[in-house]
């Protein structure tokens, strides 16, 4: 399923709110999260990654994979949980607006 504009950012904060994670991580959690009904292409993930890192809502060291490859961890900062406290709030009602036009005989 194709995101909607605007969720890539709030869903990657959402991830990274978990603990810190590489890119393929982020990209298998939301996977598994929507049991495969979501997913990133790999150039829009990392292009939202260094987007937010940008903004300064998300920070990036280097480390070791599970399989002892150089990959780059991204963890959420303060701002990034500010953002994200809004983003999730302002999907929340979103969502709540569409289902009750849906809802509507």
């Amino acid at each position: 399923m194709k995101l909607l504009q605007g969720t890539v950012d709030v869903l990657i904060l959402k991830t990274l709110s978990h603990g810190p994670m590489h890119g393929y991580g982020v990209s298998a959690w939301i996977r598994r999260r929507t049991e495969g009904e979501l997913g990133l292409e790999d150039a829009a993930l990392y292009q939202a990654l260094h987007r937010l890192e940008r903004k300064g809502w998300i920070e990036a060291e280097w480390g070791l994979s599970e399989n002892k490859r150089r990959a780059k961890y991204y963890q959420i900062n303060d701002r990034g949980r500010q953002e994200l406290h809004s983003g999730e709030s302002l999907w929340r009602r979103y969502a709540v607006a569409v289902h009750k036009v849906l809802e509507t005989s």
